[in-house]
């Protein structure tokens, strides 16, 4: 998904092949993550869609990462597919998935979870500024301040819509920091989104 951000300008075509792609590999993801839970609890996936929540599927503290990974993924697949309404009216079920998992864990992912919470706050309809950051500021809390994740997830989900450019450069800069101080894939991932937004904010705003 960063990978055709970074060349949509210079090949639409090639930028859209490479979310039709990763918008699968988010599909599958979801998919496995759900069949997982449905074999651990029969009728998993009709309970998370009823509309009284007294009827909501309960989770384990074990069946708390593949809520997590079933939440995300759906919540990736939809950013890469957002001409599919009938996808995207599937937003709330990323969000109760989510927050079946939260309910249990909060804690989860060292700041994974909270950060995925912030995400989904800020996107979806009506979602609360406050409520986000909030989410986000948890999530920095949870990873001990290890993790550049939260920062570059703030910086877009809440800074960015706000039109904040400040707290926006702000976030990214200590997410670079970060990344420095506590080497590991998944900063030096964050490292070059970071990098890349803040090159590329004179476009963003």
């Amino acid at each position: 998904a960063f990978e055709a951000e970074k060349i949509d300008s210079k090949n639409q075509v090639q930028a859209a092949q490479m979310r039709e792609r990763a918008g699968r590999m988010y599909a599958r993801a979801h998919r496995h993550a759900m069949t997982a839970l449905e074999r651990q609890q029969p009728g998993f996936a009709i309970a998370l869609k009823q509309t009284d929540s007294t009827k909501y599927p309960k989770l384990t503290q074990a069946q708390v990462p593949l809520a997590y990974w079933a939440a995300a993924s759906l919540a990736g697949w939809i950013s890469m597919s957002k001409d599919d309404p009938d996808l995207v009216a599937d937003l709330p079920l990323s969000i109760r998935l989510a927050e079946l998992a939260w309910q249990v864990d909060p804690t989860y992912g060292q700041g994974a979870l909270a950060s995925l919470m912030g995400a989904l706050e800020s996107a979806r309809m009506g979602g609360s500024r406050v409520k986000a950051e909030q989410y986000f500021d948890q999530a920095i809390a949870y990873s001990s301040e290890k993790e550049a994740g939260p920062y570059v997830a703030k910086a877009e989900s809440v800074a960015l819509s706000a039109a904040d450019r400040p707290q926006f450069e702000r976030l990214l800069r200590q997410a670079l920091l970060i990344s420095k101080q506590h080497r590991s894939l998944q900063n030096e991932v964050m490292r070059e989104r970071a990098e890349w937004l803040l090159a590329n904010a004179d476009d963003l705003f």
